[in-house]
């Protein structure tokens, strides 16, 4: 998260200061209670401490510091003894341990490194970045990582201008790594061809289906028990009515007005791949029937999509992030400035640290285009 890596690479400087704080403690102790108290205990802390925080070269500086002040404080306080010999020869030993696990530690993040910068090539030549005018619309998107562990997420998301209008999906593959970028090419190929060639969206939604249970049928072990969360939303050619179908994922915002509404499906589907466990409208293979929700778009409206990343991001206390307040102010028509403010709320919320990767997609009409025609159905259900 970009807001997060800033705000950890502050904590990170901080940190750096804490040797140096500890070394200054020991002294000014030492020098309050002169030999009633040992301070040698903090000074040979001290290099322990920088091995983790400092570069090799500061790891090493700061022992021979340590060295130095308690040599100074006890040519200050007596003549040196066989015993201060043996304290300092351990503190010479210590600043050698510390700068050799200083030099692990380096490999060791320097793996991650390694390791984070190819999932993130992975992640973008799977999942490149959106244009930015589709249409009338303006585009923007965000892939927020986690940076607990480098593997590949499984967020994904699409937007296509076609005959029938110019269509968007979001999606969330359960699972990680390798696995579920198989899934994530499969489901947007699948976006791709099924906004060519299929009419309507109960058809794209279809099409989507049947490729995750192909995907499903051809798998093995825990991929086999995989599914996606989706929403598959379309914006008619007049851009007159907003088409929306929410199969198990979190509700798109519309960001309007000063106002943040979410955009709930009047009947709840299941996630896509495991339609043939429900038996309600939309919630098998073979049912005529996709639940399609109608809304307008309004001219300078912004429409939020985003994955659970972000709605399941939890504070220290455990609690949830909820994107209706942030976004319940006025907006300029631009969707970057919306991700934004979604992204430094979260990042306030989680203290940087966010639990599971997230995956933020906006579009915003052009707030100059001619008058909408009539008003769609707010929450409005057609079944396809």
């Amino acid at each position: 998260m970009r807001n997060g890596r800033k705000e950890a690479g502050e904590r990170e400087r901080r940190l750096r200061w804490l040797p140096a704080a500890l070394l200054v403690s020991a002294f000014v102790l030492d020098l309050i209670f002169l030999n009633n108290v040992s301070t040698f205990p903090l000074l040979a802390a001290t290099p322990v401490l920088a091995a983790p925080i400092l570069t090799l070269r500061g790891t090493i500086a700061t022992g021979v510091a340590a060295n130095l002040v308690g040599l100074f404080l006890v040519d200050l306080e007596r003549e040196p003894t066989r015993a201060d010999i043996t304290a300092f020869s351990s503190l010479v030993l210590l600043t050698v341990v510390a700068a050799g696990l200083n030099v692990l530690l380096a490999r060791d993040r320097q793996k991650l490194r390694t390791s984070r910068e190819v999932a993130a090539a992975v992640q973008h030549a799977v999942l490149p970045d959106p244009p930015r005018r589709v249409g009338r619309l303006t585009v923007a998107s965000r892939y927020e990582v986690a940076h607990e562990e480098a593997a590949i997420g499984g967020d994904l998301f699409s937007i296509h201008e076609t005959p029938h209008g110019i269509r968007m999906l979001i999606a969330d593959v359960r699972g990680k790594g390798l696995k579920a970028v198989r899934t994530v090419n499969g489901l947007l190929g699948s976006f791709d061809e099924a906004c060519l060639h299929r009419p309507d969206l109960p058809g794209v939604v279809r099409q989507l289906e049947e490729r995750m249970r192909v995907i499903i049928e051809e798998a093995s072990g825990v991929e086999a028990e995989s599914f996606a969360t989706a929403v598959v939303a379309e914006l008619a050619p007049d851009y007159a009515e907003l088409r929306i179908a929410v199969r198990g994922h979190a509700a798109p915002l519309l960001v309007h007005d000063g106002r943040a509404v979410p955009l709930e499906p009047a009947v709840p589907s299941l996630p896509l791949g495991l339609g043939a466990l429900g038996g309600g409208p939309g919630d098998t293979l073979d049912s005529d029937e996709v639940p399609v929700d109608l809304f307008e778009l309004p001219a300078g409206a912004t429409l939020v999509l985003y994955t659970d990343g972000i709605n399941e991001a939890r504070d220290t206390d455990g609690a949830f992030f909820d994107l209706v307040p942030v976004l319940s102010r006025r907006f300029p028509p631009n969707p970057d400035v919306v991700l934004d403010a979604v992204v430094d709320a979260v990042n306030r919320h989680t203290g940087g640290a966010l639990q599971d990767d997230a995956a933020l997609f906006a579009v915003t009409r052009d707030a100059d285009t001619a008058a909408p025609a009539a008003r769609a159905p707010a929450g409005g259900r057609l079944a396809s």
